[in-house]
């Protein structure tokens, strides 16, 4: 994998204009290197779910987000590509009143598929509270 074709400021001002119902001001692009990436989810309440726990959508959609923002990275700006896999583990409970960070890496990125990997983190512990897998479908250019 090569070097990025779009930096973190190129990926937040393409995401403002392609995903605004999505990338808004609770999500921040923290690193992006056309190889790994680190997106932070700014901690609101409405991540909870009963229990007090960070909810799994929440956790989905993030780490969905970061695999699109590493792929993007990789790639250059191809809005229309898709998601075509997401496999989910849930590790531990997210803690409330923290940011939850996903780190992105890709694993593959082949001319019609990338896959890669997501570890989502709870504030500043180490230990994982969800690890992710997912599969992107890369249209013809």
């Amino acid at each position: 994998m090569a070097t990025a074709r779009m930096t973190a400021a190129d990926l937040d001002a393409f995401l403002r204009v392609e995903l605004p119902h999505v990338f808004n001001d609770d999500l921040a692009i923290e690193h992006a290197d056309g190889r790994t990436c680190r997106v932070r989810q700014r901690f609101r309440q409405s991540m909870l779910r009963p229990g007090g726990t960070i909810s799994g959508p929440t956790l989905m959609t993030l780490a969905d987000l970061a695999m699109y923002v590493v792929l993007l990275s990789a790639i250059g700006p191809v809005g229309l590509a898709v998601t075509t896999n997401l496999n989910i583990n849930f590790l531990r409970k997210g803690a409330p009143g923290k940011d939850v960070l996903a780190a992105a890496r890709l694993l593959k990125l082949g001319k019609r598929l990338a896959v890669g990997e997501v570890n989502l983190l709870s504030g500043n512990s180490p230990d994982p509270i969800a690890h992710v897998t997912a599969t992107y479908s890369i249209p013809n250019t």
